[in-house]
């Protein structure tokens, strides 16, 4: 803890994971699961396309494109013409083509296999995080935070009856669209920490595994908070005592918590 790079480790880990938990129960509920995977590879093609430029602080490119591709899902989703996991299965195929393709054609990296390797399973070394990653994941974790909390009813109603929340006023498509937007934000957050392969993993597993011993939306959303948060700590903490990959490890922690959490479910349940 006397360094630098462990501390930033520790507060992006634990963040990103809050966050990640928290939309994650949202989205599973949904059945949105796959939209995290389709985000995750149209970041990779934007931060392809960042690297060919040149571009040193690539996180607003990423953010905004994966934002603006979130809400295209999103609208592309309704259309009956193209159902919702037909443009997200297009949309992640084709941006991770594109950008593979762009990064070998234009870059001019030494070790361009490493690179791809970094980006899709996550830096292999915790030194890769910058005291501006860490001001940019606070604030952006604030603003997820602050938005689950206040939107907390209509996200409720929305996840689990859209007919009925439409029926009593609830604005659905809006809440809809916050639900992608942030996602897309989360998505952005984590590719520096877990990689663009392993985020779904990160959003899925806590919200997974806490629905195998709670009931309720509350007690799910608190549960699995805690439990993507104390997988997130433990991961990091073995990666930089055993070396491991940061990614791997945290979503190695969060498939062992899920079977544990799936045999107190059975046993609860005998």
């Amino acid at each position: 803890m006397q360094y630098p790079f462990v501390v930033y480790a520790i507060i992006t880990g634990v963040l990103i994971a809050l966050c990640s938990s928290l939309l994650g129960v949202t989205l599973v509920l949904k059945r949105f699961s796959y939209i995290g995977d389709g985000l995750s590879h149209v970041a990779f093609g934007a931060m392809a396309i960042a690297s060919i430029l040149n571009i040193t602080n690539d996180m607003p490119l990423i953010l905004c494109i994966t934002i603006v591709c979130a809400i295209l899902l999103l609208c592309t989703g309704q259309n009956v013409k193209i159902k919702g996991d037909t443009s997200i299965a297009m949309m992640s195929v084709g941006a991770m083509a594109i950008g593979y393709l762009l990064i070998n054609v234009f870059s001019t990296s030494a070790n361009l296999a490493g690179d791809v390797c970094s980006t899709l399973f996550g830096a292999t070394s915790i030194l890769t995080l910058s005291k501006s990653d860490v001001v940019l994941c606070i604030v952006l974790s604030a603003i997820v935070i602050l938005l689950f909390t206040i939107c907390y009813q209509k996200i409720f109603a929305v996840t689990f009856d859209e007919t009925f929340a439409k029926a009593i006023g609830t604005k659905v498509s809006a809440y809809n669209f916050l639900i992608a937007v942030v996602t897309a934000v989360i998505i952005v957050l984590s590719m520096r920490l877990v990689g663009t392969l392993l985020i779904t993993a990160l959003v899925i597993f806590p919200g997974v595994s806490a629905m195998r011993v709670c009931k309720s939306f509350r007690s799910v959303t608190i549960c699995a908070a805690i439990i993507s948060v104390i997988c997130a700590v433990l991961g990091l903490f073995v990666s930089i005592l055993a070396g491991t990959p940061v990614g791997s490890t945290i979503v190695a922690a969060d498939i062992v918590a899920f079977g544990v959490f799936s045999l107190v479910g059975y046993l609860k349940k005998r």
